[in-house]
């Protein structure tokens, strides 16, 4: 079963955005979400909860376009338990929002909208196997690729 959020908050810093090993496109930021709460007759600022964002593929070259320090954004998506192994070998984790949309909270100001033309990729797969064509086809191979040769192809 899915986990969907959606949260509101101000972006605490720049975009960082770094392609995978496979040069998927990424993007992640951080957003820190402050609620007013009611304290002794008045009105307040609450503890602070603080996000990390990840966006994949198209939604993180947009991301990484269109969202600065600062903006107020609204981002729906899934939450994820985020897993990995810290410099001394321990396990570590954290809560992340793998979003699914992200877009400027309009309640704080004014956005423009510009489309963009996008162009067919191929997956993964199929640019792993063009890469393998085209290694065979520059090499003039007469024999079979073997383990070795296509673990050089896909490294």
């Amino acid at each position: 079963m899915e986990a969907p959020v959606t949260i509101s908050g101000y972006v605490a810093g720049t975009v960082d955005f770094r392609p995978t090993r496979n040069n998927t496109p990424r993007a992640t930021f951080r957003i820190g979400c402050t609620p007013r709460v009611q304290r002794q007759g008045g009105w307040g600022d609450g503890a602070t909860v603080w996000m990390t964002i990840v966006c994949w593929r198209w939604l993180a070259e947009h991301v990484l376009e269109s969202i600065n320090k600062g903006d107020p954004v609204i981002v729906q998506g899934k939450l994820r338990n985020q897993v990995w192994s810290d410099a001394n070998g321990e396990e570590q984790r954290r809560l992340v929002i793998e979003a699914m949309s992200v877009g400027h909270d309009l309640a704080h100001g004014t956005s423009t909208f510009h489309k963009v033309q996008r162009v067919d990729v191929p997956d993964d797969l199929d640019r792993e196997t063009g890469e393998m064509i085209t290694k065979v086809e520059q090499e003039d191979l007469d024999e079979p690729i073997d383990d070795r040769q296509l673990a050089e192809v896909r490294s």
